[in-house]
């Protein structure tokens, strides 16, 4: 393994675990929480909002570093020419963002609540038990993570792209009229006052000039948060629907404040020709493809769709013939498996600290399981439902991509003949 390839795998491994802190913070946070009286009732979803809060402020803070990481990474790889660096360099940081933002969400979506065990062998951290999915579904703390990181990271994000280049601009500023003042003041320097009209035309120069400076990664985090949005609003949309809504809105006023940003605040841009996006047409597709795999898993894996819809046509009152009774009667109590106290098992269901205040003999808790906690053939029932729906959704949404992107190109075939007229045209003038 070469040296930068050692380094990408090394920095993924460190946002991984990362993510991990949050989990244990998230499993430590509930039980504490709940030992407070007027907070007891809302520990686990008040522990899940520290737990976003807490995420959010991991990204601002992996962000700066992954920059720092993917610009050493891009130099060690010697690149050819400069569009090559820049490729490098796009690819490495969408990677490291991507894991920085959605390691945290796919572990709720996927494996909450499904690694934590049962009565009698649960799995711990620390002595504290894995966190268990919401009483509403694990779709819940899903939705409650990405509205917490949606809302702070387009609030405040919006504040401080706003606020920085103002204070550079005023502190630019107050600099430049300070160096004026010194220079003008001498009397050496009395001959530039008669000269001063002169530079009158050159004012919006002088104006450009005193605005907050560009860097080379300015345009590149405006696509990148961009991108990123767009990863946010397609990869869980099926547990957030009110993403897309979200983005819209934050589009809408984005584009009054860049604006204001770049007219007032900051440095023309110098334009540059193309006609592509370069690598990030890949990244989008490659965020399409994915984001009809993860909807596909939301849906078929964590939802209840899937269990209710195999209740109602295999377990229900309809299935049995009971054409009286609602469907889904029975169905919560058709979701739950009882587990007894034995002598093998004291404190299976209660800390021994608190044994003594609860006179405990069994607990229900949320599994297809028999009373030897094995497995029952309702789950593998369950469980060959969601895979074959999660296939056959995804194999329907990707035809109907490609169909899509076949009936509507990138590259419109009517722009291609114009440019290839425009470029004709051009030669025959210079060759006359």
């Amino acid at each position: 393994m070469k040296n930068d390839d050692f380094l990408v795998v090394l920095q993924v491994l460190v946002i991984i675990g990362l993510a991990f802190g949050l989990v244990v913070f998230r499993v430590v946070a509930a039980p504490l929480l709940s030992e407070l009286e007027f907070m007891s009732d809302y520990a686990n979803t008040v522990a899940m909002i520290l737990g976003a809060v807490l995420h959010y402020i991991t990204i601002q803070t992996m962000t700066q570093i992954n920059t720092w990481v993917s610009k050493k990474l891009s130099n060690l790889v010697n690149p050819n020419s400069r569009c090559e660096k820049h490729k490098t360099f796009t690819i490495m940081m969408f990677i490291f963002q991507f894991f920085t933002l959605f390691s945290s969400l796919f572990y709720i979506a996927f494996f909450l609540g499904r690694i934590n065990g049962h009565p009698g062998n649960y799995a711990r951290i620390a002595g504290f038990r894995l966190e268990e999915c919401h009483p509403s579904g694990c779709l819940t703390g899903l939705s409650i993570q990405m509205a917490v990181i949606m809302t702070l990271s387009q609030v405040i994000n919006k504040i401080s792209r706003l606020i920085v280049p103002w204070l550079k601009k005023k502190w630019k500023k107050s600099d430049t009229r300070q160096s004026e003042e010194t220079d003008y003041s001498n009397s050496e320097h009395a001959d530039c006052w008669k000269e001063k009209c002169d530079e009158c035309l050159l004012k919006d120069w002088q104006d450009n000039y005193q605005l907050a400076d560009l860097d080379d990664l300015s345009l590149f985090n405006v696509i990148l948060k961009m991108v990123i949005q767009f990863s946010f609003t397609t990869l869980f949309v099926a547990a957030f629907p009110l993403a897309p809504f979200m983005a819209l809105i934050n589009n809408i006023v984005e584009i009054r404040l860049e604006a204001i940003k770049m007219v007032r605040l900051e440095r023309r841009l110098i334009p540059k020709k193309t006609n592509v996006m370069g690598v990030w047409t890949n990244v989008l597709e490659a965020i399409g493809v994915l984001a009809v795999i993860t909807n596909g898993l939301v849906i078929g894996i964590t939802s209840d769709f899937i269990p209710r819809l195999v209740y109602r046509h295999w377990y229900g009152p309809c299935a049995m013939g009971d054409t009286n009774a609602h469907c889904m009667n029975g169905y919560i109590s058709s979701t739950l498996t009882t587990a007894y106290m034995n002598e093998s098992n004291p404190y299976g269901f209660v800390s021994p600290e608190q044994r003594h205040l609860h006179n405990v003999t069994e607990c229900s808790f949320r599994d297809f399981r028999s009373e030897d906690h094995s497995l029952t053939s309702h789950f593998w029932l369950v469980l060959a439902a969601r895979l074959a729906f999660v296939m056959v959704f995804e194999h329907i949404l990707l035809v109907f991509k490609s169909i899509v992107a076949w009936f509507v190109p990138s590259d419109s075939l009517t722009v291609k003949n114009d440019r290839r007229e425009k470029k004709l045209n051009r030669l025959k003038e210079e060759l006359k």
